[in-house]
């Protein structure tokens, strides 16, 4: 593969279904569906963590949540593993980042030539509420979905500024001769579930698709999810304020697309589309009520699964790849994008190049991912494994969860407790155990989550400090609110 320039643009909480290209018959998203058009779009892609600290962590480095230790929105990437954007800085690259990081700090080596306009977590701290594994304060979601709809909000106006110093940046690194590499992250569809007014219009509340289980005589009874929606709030939930939350979020993802097509444009005006490879993706999904539940959290697919899309010189155009893919894919596929080395102590990642894939794109595979949760509401890890038509979902101390995708892409027939897929379950326990021991994995996250909240002053401390919806933009400063406040 020739060196290119890279584009990797990432957005944050994008529901993979919520999509044109994805074949959703409401969303519009024109410039995600030219950039499929135009190249591979995966189908069956996944994150390593559906909550935004953790996974992001993993896109840096190549590696899974339980091998870096970054376990939850407290546990904030700090550049102590290296990075992919090391790599490349490294090796005379220049690596820059536009907007949204979630690490500790940029007073750390996060591995980027230069952090323009950084959102990074709170006080270089995070949400510690998420540490508190056992009998965790209720933390009460049911408000801010119960407030969507049009308006304004400093998302909205970060992501506007997001493209526009992308596009600045584009226009000034044009003429380079060497190949640079462009970290454009966004913070929309992520809450507050808000949509300029014009947007949010497109999708009137009768025409939205209600969520898979959203009522509650419908909602699986696994106590992992029963205990989450408790915890949450959201036990109950009316018709209209489900469709106008996802109206609202449909609005957004609309607005996100814009944003991205201002970029894609700034590349298309610099004469570099035939120059510069494009990633697409999202560090997670969004539950938008299926399931009871609003915000990510789960191991199913709308929230664990997300958009990925590439494009670029080499590239095939309009073809889809079906084989389970990870955002730890990334870093070999960014090294290899731009022709830089790869690095000798890289050489166990878990991920593969993702051009590799788009050049077999029909080829066989029985490709194994992972994704794990050891964060806000869980008493105990989860464990996701997804391979060929199958995924299970592994609950340390609770019962285990199996769906056959092709047949079931709802998710609405759990397998594991029927005879005739015992061995179909074992095997995929098998599976996994072979990239992870499940139990010590959890027991290692609590011991070090518990010390964390043992430092900042005991559980106490960290309840007094109390929580903060969103993470604030670069300027605004953190909304705390007491916890179990609505």
């Amino acid at each position: 593969m020739k060196p290119a320039h890279l584009l990797f643009i990432l957005s944050d909480e994008h529901n993979r279904d919520a999509a044109g290209c994805y074949g959703h018959p409401l969303v519009r998203t024109p410039n995600l569906d030219r950039l499929a058009a135009r190249g591979v779009r995966f189908t069956n892609a996944y994150t390593p963590c559906p909550i935004c600290v953790p996974a992001r962590a993993s896109l840096a480095t190549g590696r899974w949540v339980h091998q870096i230790g970054f376990w939850d929105n407290a546990f904030p990437y700090d550049g102590s593993v290296p990075g992919w954007h090391h790599r490349l800085r490294d090796q005379g690259y220049t690596v820059a980042s536009i907007g949204k990081l979630h690490f500790r700090s940029r007073e750390d080596d996060n591995g980027f030539s230069e952090e323009i306009d950084p959102l990074h977590v709170v006080d270089g701290v995070g949400d510690l509420l998420g540490c508190i594994r056992d009998d965790p304060p209720a933390r009460k979601k049911l408000d801010g979905v119960a407030s969507a709809g049009p308006g304004e909000s400093t998302y909205l106006d970060y992501d506007a500024r997001i493209a526009a110093t992308a596009r600045q940046w584009i226009r000034h690194h044009a003429d380079d001769p060497h190949p640079w590499a462009l970290f454009v992250s966004f913070v929309c569809p992520h809450p507050p579930y808000v949509a300029p007014e014009r947007l949010y219009d497109l999708y009137p509340l009768e025409d939205i698709p209600l969520p898979p289980q959203w009522r509650a005589g419908e909602q699986p009874d696994h106590p992992s999810l029963a205990r989450m929606r408790t915890q949450f709030g959201l036990v109950e939930m009316d018709e209209r304020t489900v469709r106008n939350a996802i109206a609202a979020y449909y609005g957004a993802c609309t607005y996100l697309d814009e944003r991205v097509g201002e970029v894609l444009g700034a590349v298309r005006e610099a004469n570099l589309t035939d120059r510069t490879r494009v990633i697409y993706s999202s560090d997670h999904g969004e539950c938008l009520g299926g399931r009871g539940l609003f915000g990510k959290f789960t191991m199913y697919e709308e929230s664990a699964a997300i958009p990925l899309i590439v494009a670029g010189p080499d590239v095939p155009a309009g073809e889809t790849v079906g084989t389970p893919v990870s955002l730890v894919d990334c870093f070999p596929t960014i090294v290899e994008a731009v022709g830089a080395r790869p690095h000798g102590e890289d050489a166990d990642l878990p991920g593969r190049s993702l051009w590799e894939l788009c050049r077999q794109p029909h080829s066989p595979t029985d490709r194994a991912v992972l994704s794990e949760y050891h964060a806000v509401n869980s008493r105990h890890g989860i464990f996701m494994l997804r391979q060929g038509r199958f995924k299970y979902v592994h609950y340390v101390r609770e019962p285990p969860q199996l769906f056959d995708l092709e047949a079931d892409p709802d998710e609405i027939h759990d397998l594991a407790g029927h005879p005739d897929h015992v061995e179909t379950l074992l095997a995929m326990e098998g599976r996994l155990r072979e990239i992870v021991d499940p139990e010590a994995v959890d027991a290692r996250a609590r011991v070090d989550q518990a010390a964390r909240v043992e430092a900042f002053g005991g559980r106490d401390a960290v309840i007094r400090r109390g929580t903060f919806d969103n993470s604030p933009v670069p300027g605004e400063r953190p909304a705390f609110r007491a916890v179990g406040e609505q």
